[in-house]
């Protein structure tokens, strides 16, 4: 919490690095870790396939577990044509997300809902789509294509909590290897530059910055839809 008062006395709440830069963002998120976030190396292993999705320009978005925005609202800023349909059971991340979407002049953009059931990926699953996915192990139940169809006809960012459901980086890949072209990215060190603020920080200061709390393995899949 102190390194996260000096950052936001220091910079305020905006996003100082990465894929969303210049992103007003939370003094405090809804779960987990905010420095990262903060500084823009949160889940900087994904950079690259965030800035491949931004390039792809899907029409829409589909967020399921959106914490407070950072995907949802960061993804909108960088697609100004995309509508962004966002999805959390959290009241309090859904409010999150709201206000953080109207503080970047997105809010028309981003649609906010509470419980996803994968019966409703039908509804959106008549225009190229992308779906970013953070639940906690509970993709286990919800990706299964055998049961919604239309999980076959969209792109998929995933991350597989294998820390909280074992196997699942194996078991959700094999669900989609006909129809999808599938990478796995696993987690590695951070290397992105620190500001100026930090150079005067002990060296644990600075390895707790960009620590995502992660209490074990949660790689991500990458899949796409064949050609």
């Amino acid at each position: 919490m102190l390194l996260q008062n000096t950052l936001l006395e220091a910079y305020g709440p905006t996003i100082l690095g990465g894929p969303f830069a210049g992103m007003s963002f939370v003094r405090q998120v809804a779960e987990g870790c905010c420095v990262p976030k903060l500084l823009g190396c949160y889940e900087e292993e994904l950079h690259p396939y965030v800035e491949q999705a931004i390039l792809r320009d899907y029409p829409q978005i589909l967020n399921i577990g959106v914490a407070e925005g950072y995907y949802a609202v960061g993804l909108a800023r960088r697609m100004p044509s995309t509508r962004i349909y966002a999805f959390d059971t959290d009241e309090n991340a859904q409010r999150a997300c709201a206000a953080v979407a109207q503080s970047n002049d997105v809010a028309e953009r981003v649609h906010i809902g509470g419980l996803f059931g994968g019966e409703d990926f039908e509804r959106y699953a008549h225009i190229r789509t992308l779906l970013v996915c953070d639940i906690e192990g509970a993709e286990r139940e919800l990706l299964n294509p055998r049961a919604y169809p239309a999980l076959r006809r969209m792109d998929i960012i995933v991350e597989l909590h294998d820390c909280l459901v074992p196997g699942l980086s194996v078991e959700i890949p094999q669900r989609f290897e006909a129809t999808h072209d599938i990478k796995l990215v696993k987690q590695a060190g951070r290397g992105a530059p620190l500001p100026p603020l930090f150079d005067k920080l002990s060296h644990l200061d600075q390895l707790l910055a960009v620590w995502e709390w992660r209490s074990g393995p949660t790689p991500w899949a990458i899949m796409t839809v064949k050609a």
